[in-house]
């Protein structure tokens, strides 16, 4: 008999149900559970997306406990509140670091992936790390991934190609310092600085453009969720089938490309087994000294978050 493939979103505001109906379009799972601290709003998602089953692959969806989702495949943490317009990711921390440390503390004996989506992703993807006792590799944070789609986007309307033919990262932090890849970046599989067309003012106008997109989303609609809804349920088929695929994502790293005991984002190769092998990209000197400086902003910031929870 087939085994039942289970996903468990915990926290069903903008961000949990669009990753629900990501997941549920992509026929990645037979079962789907959602929680929410708002009991009613969890048990509304379910009867909602359940009342959509004509037009979806086969999936039951229900509300459950956090204790539901322990026998699942991968458990999403989206649990937390959104950033507000002129806030920094890195601000919300100390709200988000007591729920994420919460939850963390109830998958003792989880045997899947955890995927961390509440932002500040990076610092409390190394919070549910610790909090759980999961090994790194089994909680992965959806890091960079976003702003590394965000820019393939943006480098494709620019040259006026296909955004899958842009071969491009960003790394670093989910947020002000990270890093973007111009070095290494490539279209259609030539060195994009020297694709016809590109300059060098059209780097640091994108560049600004990915690291400030939240903001202008926030500012105009109040809270993300689309992209990050879809790039979750990328990251999640990736878990599920195994695919090792190479995708930007956010671990506690240990000592690739100089990061140590730190959680962010750099290519990895994504299974079953979670963010398993991490690669080290190929970066400038100037590259590679921002990645070391967006490690220290992550580090000082867990700092904080470690002094708080000791008050």
């Amino acid at each position: 008999m087939p085994r039942t493939v289970r996903v468990g979103i915990v926290g069903t505001g903008w961000v949990g149900a669009s990753v629900a109906v990501s997941v549920l379009h992509g026929g990645l799972v037979q079962e789907l559970l959602l929680h929410d601290a708002r009991e009613a709003i969890a048990e509304g998602e379910a009867m909602d997306l359940a009342h959509g089953a004509a037009f979806l692959p086969v999936a039951a969806v229900r509300s459950a406990t956090i204790a539901d989702m322990l026998d699942a495949d991968a458990i999403v943490i989206a649990a937390g509140r959104g950033g507000r317009p002129g806030e920094s990711r890195l601000a919300l921390l100390r709200d988000n670091a007591r729920v994420a440390r919460d939850i963390a503390q109830r998958l003792h004996g989880f045997a899947g992936v955890v995927v961390v989506v509440t932002n500040p992703v990076d610092v409390l993807t190394h919070v549910v790390t610790t909090a759980s006792g999961l090994p790194p590799a089994r909680v992965v944070g959806t890091g960079t991934m976003l702003d590394t789609a965000r820019l393939r986007q943006m480098v494709g309307r620019e040259l006026q190609i296909d955004a899958r033919s842009i071969h491009a990262q960003v790394v670093g932090e989910h947020g002000d310092s990270e890093v973007v890849l111009w070095s290494s970046a490539r279209a259609g599989g030539v060195p994009l600085r020297q694709f016809p067309g590109w300059t060098a003012p059209a780097e640091t106008r994108i560049a600004d453009q990915v690291r400030t997109a939240a903001y202008e989303i926030i500012k105009r609609k109040g809270a993300t969720n689309h992209a990050i809804g879809l790039v979750t349920g990328a990251l999640l088929r990736a878990l599920l089938r195994n695919e090792n695929r190479v995708l930007t994502v956010s671990r506690v790293q240990n000592g690739v490309a100089g990061c140590d005991d730190v959680a962010l984002s750099l290519p990895a190769v994504v299974g079953a087994n979670g963010a398993a092998v991490v690669i080290a990209p190929e970066m400038n000197d100037d590259e590679r000294a921002r990645l070391g400086r967006s490690a220290t902003v992550l580090r000082e910031a867990l700092a904080g978050v470690a002094e708080g929870a000791a008050e």
